[in-house]
């Protein structure tokens, strides 16, 4: 598990190349407009990218998970991390889980 950091796009705007780290199951993201994880696939498989979604509707009904596929050997994948919808209500934070992790790199990037 890896608390992701957020970079920030300065306004010279920012090279992201270097940003991303190993997925890790687990891992955790700041929530928050403008802010989105970046996913890139490096394996020979896609990957499918779970998202919790800690929210109820009429407290008591529990929201699906949102998932995601990032395709194989290139596939680079955008996701928002919306406040509303992924922040667990004791952290703030998002939730990430991967299919695999494998060759699998992330970031997180905030646009403001």
């Amino acid at each position: 598990m890896t608390a992701l950091v957020t970079q920030v796009v300065p306004n010279v705007g920012l090279d992201v190349g270097a940003a991303p780290v190993a997925a890790t199951n687990g891992d955790t993201a700041a929530c928050g407009q403008g802010t989105f994880l970046l996913v890139k696939n490096g394996s020979g498989s896609a990957v499918t990218v779970t998202l919790a979604t800690p929210g109820q509707v009429d407290g008591r009904l529990a929201i699906a998970d949102s998932t995601f596929s990032v395709g194989a050997t290139t596939g680079l994948g955008i996701i928002p991390l919306i406040p509303g919808l992924y922040a667990d209500p004791s952290t703030g934070l998002a939730t990430i889980t991967y299919s695999a992790t494998a060759s699998v790199t992330v970031a997180v990037v905030r646009v403001p």
